[in-house]
């Protein structure tokens, strides 16, 4: 085998992680950002706030959340070309300037996140019967062994955080990703939380939407603030201590079952449920599944049968059996937290005040949006460089098919050039997607 001769040029300019050339142009051409935030936090000198929520954007779409990453950067012309950097921050300005104004940033971090959505003209793919699911979620984050605040004992038994994420459409558009405290329960202030997303969620598509959420968020307060507001819902029903033979004996007289093996019976019906909230009377529409099971299924007699119950809220009127399926698919953004939590590397949050993480969280809602474009455009067609089919790819795919590009920066007078390997994979993608967010 021959050896190879390990040299670094004097000259030449290369960059390994040319994708931030999408990122910058998702952030500058689709959104007003560097204005907004120079509006709404006034500054007299120093790195300029665009300058420092940009870079850490960046940062994001590359997977890197921990602040001192940016230490790696300030010298790389790329960088802060591909982004419309003035400068660089330190990793000490970086964390500092997000401490010191995190709950300023934070509505205009999350307004242009959605104004990303609105200008890039994002496709909202409705489900089958013409809804666009709005899937409401929260999941916990495992930061055990840190006295961060806001860290405390989440409902899977560790010590970390309890976020609640906002997903829109087939596509998984992240409208909000909102931190809380891991013993916060669910429905604490959950009201607020759907008065702040369905307004975006509205800006983005005038077809109806369907709210989906846990058996977390079975809670009155939310059905009513949905028939006021005039938004279909799908809620998983919480027993609460449930006669399951009372709900045995309604299946028998009113349910259809099915026997789909020796042993197990399956019973699906409907009932309807008057409740008052407020002072005001609703009417809502519960579908029931009681599952009887006399024989497991490793084929035992079992001496006393297990009875199961399951319901689901709906404003819906399709058939008991659509809806249970249309549930099931809320389970997707299980995933959508997994891409948070692995690919951005936002599990562990890096800083230990809470208002700057929940900023940090809100930026990582913004790259996880520009991310999930790119990859939508870049990698599902036939010019990706992925060849297994999909509906869409994963954060991680995304970085590391098109933002980890390896390219030669150029400069020929007042025009820069990026030029890739013959033989580079992703190159056609690339192109397709610079294509589409610098002249679509």
């Amino acid at each position: 085998m021959k050896r190879f001769i390990i040299e670094q040029s004097d000259q030449e300019f290369y960059t390994s992680h040319s994708g931030l050339a999408l990122v910058g142009l998702a952030l500058n051409r689709h959104t007003e950002l560097a204005g907004a935030l120079k509006a709404a936090i006034p500054q007299r000198h120093g790195i300029s706030h665009g300058d420092i929520a940009k870079s850490y954007l960046g940062q994001l779409c590359l997977g890197k959340s921990d602040f001192e990453a940016v230490s790696n950067v300030r010298d790389d012309v790329f960088f802060q070309q591909a982004l419309g950097i003035g400068r660089v921050p330190s990793a000490e300005r970086l964390r500092q300037r997000l401490d010191e104004h995190a709950s300023a940033m934070l509505p205009v971090i999350d307004a242009s996140n959605v104004a990303f959505l609105a200008n890039a003209k994002v496709p909202v793919s409705p489900l089958p019967l013409g809804h666009v699911a709005l899937d409401i979620d929260v999941f916990p984050m495992d930061n055990s062994g840190t006295r961060k605040d806001g860290v405390s004992r989440t409902y899977h038994g560790y010590d970390g955080y309890a976020p609640i994420g906002v997903y829109l459409g087939n596509e998984g558009w992240c409208l909000a990703c909102e931190l809380r405290e891991g013993k916060q329960h669910s429905q604490k202030e959950f009201v607020y939380v759907l008065e702040r997303v369905v307004p975006r969620a509205r800006t983005l598509t005038a077809l109806p939407l369907l709210l989906r959420m846990d058996s977390a968020h079975d809670a009155l307060e939310n059905r009513a603030y949905c028939a006021d507001e005039g938004i279909d819902f799908l809620i998983k029903w919480n027993p609460r201590q449930q006669d399951e033979q009372h709900w045995l004996d309604h299946a028998q007289a009113h349910g259809q079952w099915v026997e789909p093996r020796q042993g197990k019976r399956v019973a699906l019906f409907e009932v309807y449920e008057g409740q008052t909230y407020q002072d005001k009377d609703y009417r809502f529409r519960r579908v029931m599944r009681v599952i009887e099971r006399t024989i497991d299924k490793r084929g035992q007699q079992l001496l006393v049968p297990e009875i199961e119950i399951e319901g689901w809220w709906t404003t819906l009127d399709q058939p008991e059996a659509e809806i249970i399926k249309l549930y099931q698919d809320h389970g997707t953004s299980e995933q959508f937290h997994s891409e948070f939590k692995s690919d951005l590397d936002i599990e562990r949050l890096p800083s230990g005040k809470f208002d700057t993480n929940d900023l940090v969280l809100g930026m990582a809602a913004f790259a996880y949006n520009i991310l999930r474009w790119i990859g939508l455009i870049g990698l599902l067609g036939e010019i990706s460089p992925v060849r297994h089919p999909a509906k869409r790819r994963r954060l991680k795919t995304v970085i590391q098919e098109l933002m980890y590009l390896a390219a030669r920066l150029i400069k020929t007078g007042r025009r820069l050039k990026l030029r890739f390997s013959r033989l580079c994979p992703g190159f056609e993608a690339f192109q397709a997607v610079y294509g589409t967010f610098a002249y679509g």
